[in-house]
């Protein structure tokens, strides 16, 4: 976590620790999954987080962002 308040962390352009997760309360979608894997939004890149979300659930993405 910074130790700057949000304030300067905002005026710099960087997005407050209060605002970062990594969706540990919700369900991952397959965008989620292809964005958080830093492929490009294509069919084919949704198909295959589809098929993993299928597979490993919500481990999927604790697998790509441990």
């Amino acid at each position: 976590m910074s130790d700057e308040p949000e304030s300067i962390s905002a005026a710099r352009g960087v997005t407050p620790d209060s605002l970062l997760h990594t969706g540990g309360n919700d369900h991952p979608s397959a965008e989620d999954l292809v964005l958080a894997s830093g492929r490009d939004l294509t069919p084919e890149n949704l198909r295959w987080a589809e098929r993993r979300l299928a597979r490993e659930g919500r481990s999927a993405m604790e697998k790509t962002l441990p």
